[in-house]
């Protein structure tokens, strides 16, 4: 890795608080999240530790209420946090994007009482969350899922297996997506499970090509039960609050991918300017030079993107169709951005010793996850040209 200190992305913020809160994660970034971030990955090992930090520095609840100890930070701000913490480690990043996924369907759907008993735990209290949707047969079609729960009493038994859960097996907390009536998206129910409830296992973690720190694992529900007053939303809301949800969640998967994406731009500038052939720093030539133009303006393009999409959100207006956009070219554009910096660094790129081949391997998920490309198309499509006609 390069001694090179990239310069710090100049950002917009609203306010001189929102200034600090900037200063603060760089802080955390540089010294408590980036040191260890390579070898950490290549162990596999996941940072319990930093989301603890996290959570009591205030970083896991910044776009909730302050009444049950968010941070009353509009999508604008936090998304840039976000971007922050992926720049130092994606695993970081992306978790914390998971975890505010999983605190959604309380915050918003929740009733008083539940906010009241859950949320300060789950804000600011070390918990940490995972967000219960696709299944081993249904990820894309997300309304066809199989996991089923059955009214006991006062209470629900869950069964069904969950698959490609961030955080599977660990998280002290499940939102979860269960069957609670017919086929369709109107049978779906939407259910805060403890992370030790009885019943409650997660499988031997996946082997990926990156993000291997990240645990990815299938959760099982073996006659779980939950009380009625851990229901979300009335039953057959589940599918509208996941699909609500995910809105949100795409903005912190884009947010992840441009700061992964200006790790690999800094790193690249910071090889290419020290790097010297024929005489001259390799920055000088123009083949990588219009290179690294157009990856800076393709981050640059994205970070726009998202943040446009998240001051709609901020104001209250309908903002799903620049979530996805977002989503796509974001994702898209951390793609071929680490993709040129490995061949920026040459040989180099493609060794562990410098960390654009992890960032490629990495960039990959961030294309499949919370909705693939390709939905993101079909949403977007849907949004300008109407409805297919089947």
């Amino acid at each position: 890795m390069s001694d090179r200190d990239p310069q710090p992305v100049e950002r917009q913020l609203p306010t001189e608080e929102a200034r600090d809160l900037l200063s603060l994660v760089r802080d955390i970034a540089r010294h408590e999240i980036a040191p260890e971030a390579a070898e950490e990955e290549d162990a596999g090992r996941f940072p319990r530790e930093v989301f603890t930090l996290l959570s009591a520095s205030g970083l896991l609840g910044l776009p909730y209420d302050s009444e049950y100890g968010g941070g009353d930070q509009p999508y604008e701000v936090y998304l840039q946090v976000l971007e922050e913490l992926a720049a130092a480690r994606l695993t970081v990043g992306l978790g914390v994007s998971v975890h505010t996924l999983a605190s959604y369907a309380l915050a918003a759907y929740g009733t008083k009482q539940q906010q009241v008993e859950h949320l300060p735990a789950i804000l600011g209290g070390g918990l940490l969350g995972a967000y219960c949707l696709s299944e081993p047969a249904s990820g894309s079609d997300a309304a066809s899922l199989r996991t089923r729960a059955v009214r006991d009493g006062d209470s629900w038994v869950i069964n069904g297996t969950k698959a490609w859960i961030t955080h599977g097996g660990i998280a002290d907390f499940y939102t979860v997506m269960a069957r609670t009536g017919g086929e369709g998206s109107h049978g779906i129910t939407a259910f805060l499970v403890p992370g030790n409830a009885e019943g409650l296992s997660g499988a031997v973690p996946e082997k990926k090509m990156g993000m291997k720190g990240s645990p990815t694992a299938q959760v099982h529900f073996d006659d779980v039960r939950v009380p009625d007053e851990r229901r979300l939303g009335e039953e057959g809301q589940g599918f509208a609050i996941a699909l609500s949800a995910l809105d949100s969640g795409r903005l912190g998967i884009a947010a992840c991918a441009i700061g992964l994406a200006q790790a690999a731009l800094d790193e690249a500038v910071a090889y290419a300017t020290g790097r010297r052939q024929f005489g001259h720093p390799i920055s000088d030539f123009q083949g990588l030079r219009f290179m690294i133009a157009d990856m800076a303006t393709q981050i640059e393009a994205g970070r726009a993107l998202y943040l446009a999409a998240a001051r709609l959100r901020d104001a209250g207006r309908p903002f799903a169709r620049q979530a996805a956009m977002a989503k796509l070219h974001c994702t898209d554009t951390a793609m071929k951005v680490t993709t040129d910096a490995v061949q920026i660094l040459g040989g180099y790129g493609y060794t562990a010793d410098f960390p654009v081949e992890r960032y490629m391997r990495e960039a990959k998920v961030l294309q499949i996850v919370e909705g693939t490309n390709q939905i993101q198309r079909m949403v977007i499509a849907r949004h300008v040209a109407g409805p297919e006609s089947r």
